[in-house]
């Protein structure tokens, strides 16, 4: 079991101090004078691993099956004992332009505070250090932590949409230069980028409803005054997910432009071919015509047949060439 645990500590007062490692006497310890709680740091445990921990605070099955499966979506559960919360953060690698998404799940009750992690990308031991030195927020208990890491989920989210966006500004100025780019490469990189804006959008869209919820009033093991604060973290959220539907419309607009310089571009190549077929075409059919085995053609005897025919070929081809310039075929 040990071998899962990020991270366990009694916080008194703000004031991390080390807890006994049986979890039954940490919560006990912690719930002594009233003023303290227990945070415990858990990466990927397995069922047996987690089951200690279910069954000493008392979590919900349905919220350990969810926070052992992984793979949900961002969401806020209320039971009897305890708070269920869902996060998931965000991580762009500019190098690959892929957006990779991790699982957090917080579950708070009274006088503790369990994480659970999947993947990468969680921001809970910079968030443990910053809480860690900041004991006049970290004195308000398990809210402070869910708050706390809220905050910094959120927070990461503005960061990737920062890096996106500068991304996204190259992908349209490739699209829009003079060239037009490359079209199976660009097409590729605009299909890529939806889908990473896709999954951006699935970590921004649904926490919204949860954190609404913990801004307002009524949700459980949540104190009064962290409201405001929680509201700070639904406007963050709101500016993400404003990011991620303008970058969803303007790779749409991007797209359908990319579609329509193709479509002219073969339009222009299309023309160009038949102009050039057209100006072939002629002198073809002229010595197709000459080429024929008949005894009585019209200047076949005369000294200035040849260059005659020659002479008529070069004009037709000539003129339409030009003809084909002005219209802009050529």
């Amino acid at each position: 079991m040990r071998s899962v645990i990020v991270d366990c500590a009694i916080y008194r007062n703000g004031r991390r101090t080390e807890g006994p490692a049986d979890f039954s006497e940490a919560l006990a310890e912690a719930r002594a004078t009233g003023e303290g709680f227990l945070w415990i740091g858990l990466h990927e445990p397995t069922e047996g691993e987690f089951d200690l921990v279910t069954s000493e605070f008392g979590l919900h099955p349905l919220a350990v099956e969810d926070a052992l499966k992984a793979h949900q979506r961002p969401k806020l559960e209320v039971y009897d004992d305890s708070l269920f919360l869902v996060l998931k953060p965000v991580l762009y690698d500019e190098t690959t332009g892929t957006v990779t998404t991790g699982e957090l799940m917080l579950f708070v009750g009274d006088s503790f505070v369990v994480t659970v992690r999947h993947g990468e990308g969680a921001p809970l031991a910079q968030v443990r250090r910053r809480l860690e030195e900041d004991p006049e927020v970290l004195r308000h208990g398990p809210t402070a932590v869910m708050y706390a890491v809220s905050d910094a989920v959120v927070d990461g989210y503005l960061v990737v949409a920062a890096q996106l966006e500068t991304d996204l500004d190259e992908l349209e100025a490739e699209v829009f230069a003079p060239t037009g780019g490359d079209t199976g490469n660009t097409a590729a990189g605009i299909y890529h980028f939806k889908r990473q804006v896709v999954e951006f959008r699935r970590a921004v869209g649904p926490l919204a409803e949860p954190v609404a919820r913990l801004a307002g009033a009524g949700v459980p093991f949540v104190h009064a005054h962290a409201q405001p604060f929680f509201r700070d973290v639904a406007d963050h959220l709101t500016r993400a997910g404003e990011y991620a539907e303008a970058f969803d419309r303007l790779l749409s607009d991007i797209l359908a432009a990319h579609l329509s310089q193709v479509g002219v571009r073969q339009n222009n190549d299309l023309r160009k071919i038949s102009a050039w077929a057209a100006m072939v075409a002629v002198p073809t059919m002229i010595a197709g015509v000459y080429g024929m085995n008949f005894a009585h053609m019209p200047e076949l005897t005369t000294v200035w047949g040849y260059p005659a025919v020659i002479a008529v070929m070069a004009a037709a081809v000539l003129g339409l060439h030009r003809m084909f310039k002005r219209r802009g075929w050529l």
